[in-house]
C-alpha cells in the first residue's frame, strides 16, 4: 500500500500566538492563505492571562495593517495605563493616573488573541498539532513532521512557536539562556473585595514596589483581579528549592526575599488565590540573527526572545507577524526577496529592543532601585 503524499501548504506557521495570527490576518487582507500549526488542544486550553501595553510604533501599527486597529480600541482597558512606583516601605515615590490620552493602551491578552482568532476563518489554525520536527527538501520547501505521525510540506515555512522553537534549528543553534531573574506570579481576584488592601496598594493600573534585586510588578486585569509578578535577582536553580505544590510553604519561601518589606507589599503574595507559578527568564543573545536560509524564517520570542523588562515582546511579535505578511504580499512569487527584506529590518528591530530590555532590568532592579525608574518617570517627556 502505498503512504499517500503529504498535504502541501503553501504558506505554513508554526505557533499560533499573537505573532503567528497577525501574520496570517495581513495575509488574508492581502488574499494569501496560511495554515497555522499549534500545539494546544483548542483557543480555550489554557488562560492566557496578563496585560499588554500596545505601542504605538509597533503593536498599534501591526493591528492597523490587519484592519483591527478599531477593534482593538473598543478592547482597551480604561484607566490601565495609571502608574505607581513605590520603594519597599510601601511608599509612593511616583504615581501617574491615565486620563485616556497615553500612547499606550492596555488591552488583555486574551481579548488581543480572541480578535485574531476571530478575524480568520474557522480552521485556518489546527489545534492540537505539535511539531516534533522539520527538515529541508531543496528549492526553499521544508517538510514538517507532527507528534500524531503526520507531516505537511510547505513552500514557506515561520517559525512563530516561541522560546523553545523547533523550527530555529533550520536557520540558528542559539538557545534562550537564564537571564539571573526569576519570577512568581501570583493571582488575587475580585480584588476589591476580596482583597482591598491589594486592590489600593496595585491601584488601577500598573505598579512597581522595588528594591535592590528584587521586587513586585503587578496589574490590575479587566475583570477586576490583580496578576503580580514577584521578580527575585537569584541563581538559575533557586526555584527548585520551593515546593510548589504546597502554597502556603511556597509563599514563606517567597516572602522570605522580602524580609522587612511593608506588609501591603507582602500581602500580594500571602493573599494570592490559587497555586504560586514560578516562572525563570530567559533571552536570546542580543542581537541574534542567521544568515538567510532559503523558504524559512522566523518570529517573535522564536527570533528574538528577550526578559519583559522594556515591554516589548507581543508588541515585536505583532510587528514581526504584520511586517511579514506585508513583505510576503509585496513580492509575489519572490519568496526570497519577502523574506530578505523582512530580516534586514528585523534584525537591527530586534537588537534595539533586546538591548532596551537588559536597560529595563537595571533600571528595575539596580542596587539604587526604585530610584533609577522614578527618574524615568519624572523626566520631561520630549514633545
Amino acid at each position: 500500500m502505498t503512504t499517500p503524499a503529504p498535504t502541501h501548504h503553501p504558506v505554513a506557521v508554526v505557533g499560533a500566538g499573537l505573532g503567528g495570527l497577525a501574520l496570517a490576518r495581513v495575509l488574508r487582507v492581502h488574499g494569501i492563505e496560511a495554515a497555522l500549526f499549534d500545539l494546544e488542544a483548542s483557543p480555550a486550553a489554557r488562560t492566557q492571562g496578563g496585560m499588554l501595553d500596545i505601542h504605538e510604533d509597533s503593536g498599534q501599527r501591526a493591528l492597523r495593517a490587519a484592519g483591527l486597529y478599531q477593534e482593538f480600541r473598543a478592547h482597551v482597558h480604561a484607566g490601565g495605563q495609571a502608574v505607581r512606583v513605590l520603594d519597599h516601605r510601601g511608599t509612593v515615590r511616583f504615581a501617574q493616573s491615565d486620563d485616556g490620552t497615553g500612547a499606550r493602551p492596555e488591552i488583555d491578552r486574551g481579548d488581543l488573541r480572541d480578535l485574531l482568532l476571530r478575524a480568520l476563518p474557522e480552521g485556518t489554525v489546527r489545534w492540537g498539532a505539535k511539531v516534533t520536527g522539520a527538515r529541508p527538501l531543496g528549492d526553499g520547501r521544508h517538510e514538517v513532521t507532527l507528534a500524531d505521525g503526520t507531516a505537511f510540506t510547505t513552500d514557506v515555512l515561520v517559525g512563530a512557536d516561541g522560546a523553545w522553537s523547533r523550527i530555529r534549528p533550520l536557520l540558528s543553534p542559539a538557545r534562550p539562556a537564564y537571564t539571573g531573574v526569576s519570577f512568581v506570579e501570583a493571582d488575587l481576584v475580585r480584588a476589591d473585595l476580596r482583597h482591598p488592601r491589594g486592590a489600593a496598594v496595585v491601584g488601577g493600573g500598573m505598579l512597581f514596589a522595588l528594591g535592590p534585586g528584587r521586587g513586585f510588578l503587578g496589574h490590575r486585569e479587566t475583570d477586576g483581579s490583580l496578576h503580580v509578578y514577584v521578580a527575585v535577582e537569584a541563581p538559575e536553580d533557586w526555584l527548585d528549592g520551593i515546593d510548589f505544590t504546597d502554597t502556603e510553604a511556597a509563599k514563606a519561601a517567597v516572602l522570605k526575599e522580602f524580609d522587612g518589606w511593608d506588609e501591603s507589599l507582602r500581602a500580594l503574595v500571602a493573599d494570592a488565590d490559587g497555586a504560586l507559578v514560578p516562572r525563570r527568564i530567559h533571552a536570546l543573545p542580543a542581537g541574534h540573527r542567521w544568515d538567510r536560509v532559503p523558504g524559512v524564517t522566523l518570529l517573535g520570542d522564536a527570533a528574538h526572545l528577550m526578559s519583559p523588562f522594556a515591554g516589548e515582546g507581543a508588541n515585536l511579535a505583532l510587528l514581526d507577524g504584520a511586517e511579514l505578511g506585508l513583505a510576503l504580499a509585496a513580492h509575489p512569487g519572490d519568496t526570497e526577496a519577502a523574506l530578505a527584506a523582512y530580516e534586514a529590518a528585523l534584525f537591527p528591530r530586534a537588537q534595539a529592543s533586546a538591548a532596551e530590555s537588559v536597560r529595563g532590568a537595571a533600571l528595575l532592579f539596580g542596587a539604587d532601585a526604585p530610584e533609577g525608574l522614578v527618574g524615568m518617570f519624572s523626566a520631561p517627556q520630549p514633545g
